[in-house]
């Protein structure tokens, strides 16, 4: 086994292989070599393992992950609040007929930890469980900027801003002009900087301590969330939505 920094290199290749197979289910090892940059004896070894254990299963010559994940899912899905807040969640995207997400915070990251799309609406390319990058996502955006001070400085001293699409905020000085702008009003946006076509409102969700610990936003195509709908009546809609869940918190 060799590391690299503070992580084990045959561990992050299961997990890049994992990840392919979630992107494209049924890649046979060849396929799955050609994904990660690896031989097929290695990508074997892996793979065997991984079907061993039982994260894997084989169909004629291709994988796929098992029914095990669900239950990890599960598992650490249950540290979110989410019976609290599958209800405005859900309610949220039927009243703006746009995808509704919930945003939490994991280290240095967001997850779409639940994400409901109502009937009849675009639905992209994200799904439960996904990274939504911190600076590059309204929702991301909205839980930096509520972050302590200190904090927030660490977090983005530690990250390389990665663009995500020409309109990804990639400069420290930029960024922090709009996180400020976000924390005045409770409210930030991304306008095409994660996914071209497509963009976002979102609101934190304070906790007891004056932090951000999650967000709550709707996105939608830029043709349909554009002008009057994305900045007022979208932003109403949300930060509304984000009161709920946090007075329903703050009470529990």
């Amino acid at each position: 086994m060799s590391d690299t920094g503070r992580g084990v290199k045959t561990t992050e290749t299961s997990f890049r292989i994992v990840e392919a197979i979630r992107d494209e289910p049924g890649l046979g090892i060849s396929a799955l070599g050609r994904e990660v940059g690896l031989s097929k004896g290695a990508v074997s070894k892996h793979v065997h393992t991984l079907t061993d254990l039982g994260y894997l299963v084989r169909e004629g010559d291709g994988y796929y992950l098992s029914n095990r994940f669900l239950s990890l899912g599960i598992q650490a899905r249950e540290r979110f609040p989410i019976e609290h807040v599958r209800p405005v969640v859900s309610d949220l995207a039927e009243t703006t007929g746009h995808v509704a997400n919930f945003i939490a915070r994991e280290d240095d990251r967001g997850i779409y930890a639940l994400r409901i799309r109502p009937d009849g609406s675009e639905d992209g390319d994200i799904a439960e469980g996904d990274v939504a990058p911190l600076h590059a996502t309204a929702g991301g955006k909205a839980i930096l900027a509520h972050l302590p001070a200190d904090e927030k400085r660490a977090l983005l001293a530690d990250s390389s801003l990665p663009a995500y699409t020409e309109k990804t905020l990639t400069d420290r000085a930029d960024l922090e002009r709009e996180l400020r702008s976000v924390r005045d009003r409770r409210v930030a946006f991304d306008r095409e900087e994660y996914r071209k076509g497509h963009q976002c409102v979102a609101s934190p969700i304070i906790g007891s301590e004056g932090t951000a610990i999650d967000a709550i936003s709707v996105t939608g195509s830029d043709y349909h969330m554009s002008g009057k709908r994305l900045e007022e009546d979208a932003v109403g809609l949300v930060t509304s939505a984000a009161k709920s869940v946090e007075n329903a918190l703050l009470s529990r």
